[in-house]
């Protein structure tokens, strides 16, 4: 289990971790702060370049938590909020990838939600730490309740935004 825990946990580190470079630095054929930031203001969150940076930054530091398996929960909540609000400009057009919808978002904070309950595995800096003895149900249902509270704000800004245009 803790093999299968530790690829799952890497795999999402990994996918996150390259949206964040192509937010951050432009990378794998990603736009940078600046060509993202419009794709942001477009889509109703602004200001968007700070906002692209900040999402960024925190997909970064929720990449690192889950490849190193540290505080996990608090990684997976980061996960799953920024996920929340990746979905909702495309949510319109449905689920599915191929025809513009937010599969992709939904996939990352399912794979999150569902690492925020098992928790790391043995093969991770908390389980090394001793901090697994305390994950469980109700640390999973507070980090997923904590990235869903925390997707609100940016949602009620993006809608306020979206309004005056």
């Amino acid at each position: 289990m803790s093999l299968g825990l530790l690829l799952l946990r890497l795999l999402l580190a990994a996918l996150l971790a390259g949206h964040a470079c192509q937010k951050l630095f432009g990378w794998f054929r990603g736009a940078g702060p600046a060509a993202t930031g419009e794709t942001f203001d477009r889509w109703g969150f602004r200001p968007g370049v700070r906002l692209a940076v900040v999402a960024g930054v925190l997909e970064l530091l929720a990449a690192g938590s889950l490849a190193l398996g540290l505080l996990t929960p608090g990684g997976c909540a980061v996960v799953v909020g920024t996920m929340i609000v990746a979905a909702a400009p495309n949510a319109g057009n449905g689920l599915w990838a191929h025809q513009g919808g937010c599969e992709v978002p939904v996939v990352y904070a399912g794979l999150a939600a569902a690492l925020a309950f098992t928790g790391p595995g043995r093969w991770s800096l908390d389980h090394a730490l001793g901090l697994t003895d305390h994950y469980g149900t109700a640390l999973g249902l507070a980090a997923v309740a904590l990235g869903v509270v925390a997707a609100v704000p940016p949602l009620l800004r993006r809608r306020a935004a979206l309004r005056t245009d």
